[in-house]
């Protein structure tokens, strides 16, 4: 079995498939950034770097965020 067989039996798997498509817009210079950090830190697959990058910020800033049964002022006193 070649590794690529084995990596896609592997993810197939576990993960559900993705079929919905989301687009965005870049300028000209924040496609060189990005393109240019992509590059120093040899990132080759640049849909999952995005997914991952967007979904970790959503999920810290709900974490941050959850509902409480007071507010933090109430809670300090």
């Amino acid at each position: 079995m070649k590794k690529r067989d084995r990596i896609c039996a592997k993810s197939s798997s576990t993960e559900t498939k993705r079929q919905l498509r989301m687009t965005c817009l870049l300028s000209e210079e924040e496609q060189r950034i990005i393109d240019r950090y992509l590059a120093k830190y040899k990132i080759s697959n640049k849909s999952r770097w995005f997914r991952e990058t967007i979904l970790s910020v959503i999920h810290k800033s709900m974490d941050e965020d959850y509902p409480t049964l007071f507010e933090e002022h109430d809670m300090r006193r």
